[in-house]
């Protein structure tokens, strides 16, 4: 499948992500610390371009720096009006924002308002099912995103907003439950953020550069057993479908290793959580290449990093969630199983 960027991670940390599947909105509602509420439905959303006919012409809005996200959450949070709901409009980072729908009677089962591509119109907010609560969020939503149309009517690039990833609050035991191993994250993005404390890890705070992330591990060695480090540039232009920026990420990343390698990990692994080809402009269900190092693993023959030279690796091609398991038996943290 192809995955998303929620449970591509949840893979990589171990989980099945079929069990635990949690929409991209409790991610990014988790990401910038909002508290949600049992009955709280929350959404991803992304400011976005539509032209005269309400087709969208860039479903991220150019890219809108931080700042203007926020003013324009600010806005609607203020003018948006819907009888027994409360809406609460949060920025994340970029084009992205928070929209969480309090009120009783609400269903996180609704289809996405996000088309996924350019040169159509938003989608109508559809449920999932029959169901009651979700005929109601539906109407929530419709009403939401009509006075989002008229509030930034006229505004450029941001004059609409697209909705996916509809979510309650969910419910998700820790990596330290279950393996164990007291673990912190350390990401840019408010997503990753959120997401690694939903699954027990303490994201630390760190700069906005590469070689910033890699420091902040360094400096925290020995305080926990496991560090999730994230970089998210690679998979931003990959998407902008920018082969030379993508490079160019990678190659930022090569030189800031060493800053990373004076950690002494006792395992190290370098990887993705999904395939983003330039060339594609969007995730995809390629294999992702990855590394692993320590003092007890079996070297092949491998001599570089890339998808065919790790295509030729004596790990041969394996489930995400077998990573973590990988993980811990190189770093002698597995007991025998049986007598």
């Amino acid at each position: 499948m192809t995955p998303g960027s929620g449970p591509g991670h949840l893979s990589l940390f171990g989980y099945d992500p079929i069990k635990y599947l949690i929409p991209r909105g409790a991610l990014s509602a988790a990401g910038i610390d909002f508290p949600l509420q049992k009955s709280d439905v929350a959404a991803r959303a992304n400011f976005a371009t539509i032209d005269d006919e309400g087709n969208i012409t860039d479903r991220r809005a150019g890219r809108i720096p931080t700042e203007l996200c926020a003013e324009l959450a600010a806005l609607l949070e203020e003018k948006v009006s819907i009888p027994d709901v409360k809406v609460f409009v949060k920025p994340e980072r970029d084009h992205r924002a928070v929209v969480v729908f309090r009120g009783t009677d609400l269903s996180q089962n609704l289809h996405d308002t996000d088309p996924q591509e350019v040169g159509v119109p938003p989608l109508a907010p559809k449920p999932v099912s029959t169901d009651v609560k979700a005929k109601r969020a539906a109407e929530v939503v419709s009403a939401f995103l009509e006075q989002v149309r008229e509030i930034l009517k006229g505004k450029q690039p941001a004059n609409m907003m697209l909705l996916r990833g509809f979510a309650h609050p969910p419910d998700i035991p820790g990596m330290n439950e279950l393996y164990g191993i007291k673990c912190a994250a350390i990401a840019v993005y408010p997503m990753y953020r959120g997401l690694a404390r939903l699954v027990g890890m303490e994201a630390l705070d760190t700069g906005d550069k590469i070689e910033d992330e890699f420091e902040t591990a360094v400096a925290h060695k020995g305080k926990y057993d496991y560090f999730f480090v994230h970089v998210k540039p690679t998979d931003s232009r990959g998407e902008d479908g920018d082969f030379d920026a993508k490079v160019a990420v990678i190659e930022e990343i090569d030189q800031a290793i060493p800053k990373l390698l004076e950690f002494a990990p006792d395992v190290l692994v370098v990887t993705g959580d999904h395939s983003t080809p330039a060339r594609w402009a969007a995730h995809s269900w390629h294999p992702v290449p990855f590394i692993l190092k320590s003092e007890y693993c079996r070297v092949d023959a491998v001599t570089e990093f890339s998808e065919n030279a790790c295509a030729r690796g004596n790990m041969g091609r394996l489930p995400a969630t077998a990573l973590l398991s990988l993980m811990l038996a190189n770093a002698n943290r597995l007991a025998k199983f049986g007598a």
